[in-house]
């Protein structure tokens, strides 16, 4: 059960380790991009790829939908980003249902881990398999394996590093299960609550007058999607790359300096944020230097 690209990987690992997928669960086909095409899940494209049987409920409690689930007797059901279970479907399977979340928990519980971990500017995060129950994200832990963020990666880089880890740990946590050596352990009570809940579009706009680390953290942890935005000349300007430049500006917070050419900085709290990738609204992405040359400032 899964919809996104991350999923994807998690998927194509148990394919190639031999195990038997009786059916994929994903999210309906809907409209996606400005000319709302209707679209499959990468999930859904890939499965079908690979000729697995495809079952797309709009109501995960739709009685044609159970009927279906349970005709396909499974022995147990994988949930990687997908969404919410109601219990008679984690409870279905005589093994019940595992999951595998993008963090190190029970710290970063919720629809967004891998986001909020680097905009939070977390040194280290990880990857979790575990026994899903009622409440979200809390269920007994199987395995776990942290890994490093570098000083300026994005939230796109990490999550493409971690999928692939996280697949090679949900294969490992159903050989150890299929051999009957692996052990559920509750989670442990969290030293301070580190949540990630689902970002909005005002969780995405930049406050200049934050210290420049704050920024720079929301910006990678935004890239490539959502994306920190400001304005600029009365349009949303998103930004997908920055750096710091830590001299104290001489200028208010959220103005900006530009030679016109090579560089358009804008002052925070106590440095600036140089920007390097960024889009104006209607426009394309594009590096600095080329949107300096197409815009009048």
């Amino acid at each position: 059960m899964g919809t996104p690209e991350f999923a994807v990987a998690s998927l194509a690992a148990l394919i190639n380790t031999g195990k038997e997928i009786v059916g994929v669960v994903t999210a309906p086909d809907k409209p996606a991009g400005r000319g709302q095409t209707i679209t499959e899940s990468a999930v859904k494209q890939f499965a079908s790829a690979k000729g697995l049987k495809v079952l797309q409920p709009q109501k995960l409690k739709d009685p044609e939908f159970l009927a279906e689930l349970k005709a396909l007797n499974a022995d147990l059901q994988i949930v990687v980003a997908f969404r919410m279970l109601p219990e008679m479907v984690w409870n279905m399977p005589p093994h019940g249902t595992i999951n595998l979340h993008a963090s190190v928990l029970p710290d970063y519980r919720g629809a967004a881990p891998i986001n909020w971990a680097i905009i939070n500017g977390e040194k280290e995060t990880g990857l979790t398999t575990f026994k899903l129950k009622h409440e979200i994200d809390t269920g007994d832990v199987l395995l776990q394996e942290k890994l490093s963020i570098g000083e300026a990666e994005t939230a796109g880089e990490l999550h493409d590093r971690m999928k692939d880890l996280g697949a090679k740990l949900l294969v490992e946590t159903i050989n150890q299960l299929e051999k009957g050596i692996l052990l559920a352990k509750p989670q442990s009570s969290p030293k301070e609550e580190k949540h990630a809940p689902k970002l909005f579009k005002e969780d995405c706009k930049i406050d200049w007058e934050l210290p420049a680390i704050q920024i720079f953290n929301l910006v990678r942890g935004l890239s490539p999607y959502p994306t920190a935005f400001t304005t600029l000349l009365g349009k949303n300007l998103k930004i997908f790359r920055a750096s710091i430049e830590k001299t104290k500006p001489n200028i208010p917070a959220g103005n900006y300096s530009t030679d016109h050419k090579s560089f358009l900085k804008f002052a925070a709290a106590d440095g600036f944020i140089n920007l390097l990738e960024v889009q104006m609204e209607g426009k394309k992405k594009m590096g600095i230097e080329e949107f300096l040359r197409g815009i009048r400032l």
